[in-house]
């Protein structure tokens, strides 16, 4: 395979879920400020410019977390590179360039989500915001059972699996790292608490499988260990990270195995620390430095397959390849 086309496969994975998972983030958000009306504007909307590290840019443009300024801001603001349309955008122009190694059921539903984002009516958006938020998560989880269903499991497919876990994990950390603090500084066995760490599961679309899963109970060091190491929930770390490896093992190494920053060996080893992880080891204080530890592997990760699967300056020895790789990854 073209490491151009292995790229273009591996973005529009990324986006796709990024798109949802920041959707979510958003409704979940919107809906939590409602049952907790007390709580400060600010501090309730603020977590969420902060967990992409668009602080700067955010308050450049807007001043203020106020509810409207973030939500217009993580959908639609073209100065945001990771606004949910720019990530519906960026899949739709990687699926274009690759539509022979796509099915036609994907690159349809994927057109059809692109134009729905294109043509809303943003102000209606703003007074009413449910209808888009379901929308948009519908459409990218639906994107990804078509993807499932309909295209060969083959090594196209793998680049667009190992894009959306690497994302999915990425998100559920910062996710994490949003909100620990938060809950942590609450009292145990408050109403508080039980709001904050049932909004924090449904972020990760966690909080019915948990509440399902066997001797679990609402406590802020079972909420944390199961989105960070259950082996059978879809968004935990562990589970992203094992679906990863799986694909890693479907591709085989293009370059020599043995490679020290080569990412099956990287990915191998954070996946052999969470599985020996003790929770309470690094839950209060510590917890903050782990999250922060982890997302840098992640993003390490990241680059160690741009830079082993991905070398398109042998099709473009100029710097396109690096500032589309670079404005990707953003």
């Amino acid at each position: 395979m073209l490491s151009r086309v292995a790229e273009s496969l591996y973005w529009m994975g990324r986006y796709i879920e990024r798109a949802e998972d920041l959707t979510r983030l958003i409704a979940v958000n919107f809906n939590a400020v409602l049952d907790q009306a007390h709580l400060d504007a600010h501090q309730s909307w603020a977590p969420l410019v902060a967990m992409n590290g668009d602080e700067s840019l955010f308050y450049e443009i807007y001043g203020e977390a106020a509810a409207q300024n973030v939500i217009e801001f993580m959908l639609w603001q073209p100065l945001n590179p990771n606004a949910v349309t720019a990530c519906i955008t960026r899949a739709r122009e990687n699926a274009r360039s690759v539509r022979e190694q796509i099915s036609s059921e994907m690159w349809e539903h994927l057109n059809r989500l692109y134009f729905l984002l294109r043509n809303i009516d943003r102000n209606a958006v703003l007074n009413n915001p449910h209808d888009i938020f379901q929308q948009v998560r519908d459409g990218s989880q639906t994107f990804q059972g078509i993807t499932l269903a309909t295209m060969t499991h083959s090594e196209p497919f793998e680049f667009i699996r190992l894009g959306s876990h690497l994302e999915r994990a990425d998100k559920t950390v910062r996710i994490l790292t949003a909100k620990y603090d938060e809950v942590n500084d609450l009292p145990d066995g408050s109403a508080e608490t039980a709001l904050q760490l049932i909004a924090l599961l449904r972020s990760c679309s966690a909080f019915e499988p948990f509440r399902r899963a066997t001797g679990l109970v609402l406590q802020l060091d079972q909420v944390m260990e199961y989105l960070l190491l259950s082996r059978e929930f879809p968004r935990a770390v562990l589970f992203c990270i094992n679906r990863s490896l799986q694909s890693f093992d479907q591709l085989g190494d293009p370059n020599e195995p043995s490679k020290l920053d080569h990412p099956r060996r990287s990915l191998g080893r954070l996946a052999a620390d969470l599985e020996y992880l003790n929770i309470h080891d690094v839950l209060g204080a510590p917890m903050n430095d782990y999250l922060d530890r982890l997302l840098q592997r992640l993003n390490g990760i990241a680059d160690d397959v741009s830079r082993t699967y991905f070398n398109t300056r042998v099709i473009l020895p100029d710097d396109r390849p690096r500032q589309q790789q670079q404005q990707q990854q953003q």
